[in-house]
């Protein structure tokens, strides 16, 4: 009589003492492109994603000058100065 292991199909989520105990499992399903979220108690705590992915999250953005440098409107004259008008009175 032959007994095997009884495998879990995951759908990327984890309790801690499972991901803890199958952690090349958890470690390979994230480097194959899906995120495994470890729970506590029930709720979300961390998520494990490959290290392309977590580059991918942290990249620098390019800053807001950068932005406005490669703006179509770029160089245009803007007319910045505000109105004069001190508005209109009304009864109180």
């Amino acid at each position: 009589m032959t007994t095997r292991k009884k495998t879990v199909d995951h759908t990327g989520e984890w309790q801690l003492q499972e991901a803890k105990n199958r952690l090349s499992t958890v470690v390979q399903e994230a480097r194959r492109g899906t995120p495994q979220t470890i729970t506590l108690r029930g709720t979300p705590a961390a998520v494990v994603v490959s290290f392309e992915k977590y580059q991918e999250l942290t990249r620098p953005r390019s800053p807001l000058s950068e932005f406005f440098r490669s703006s179509p409107l770029h160089g245009i004259e803007l007319d910045l100065e505000g109105s004069r008008d001190a508005g209109r009175e009304i009864e109180l």
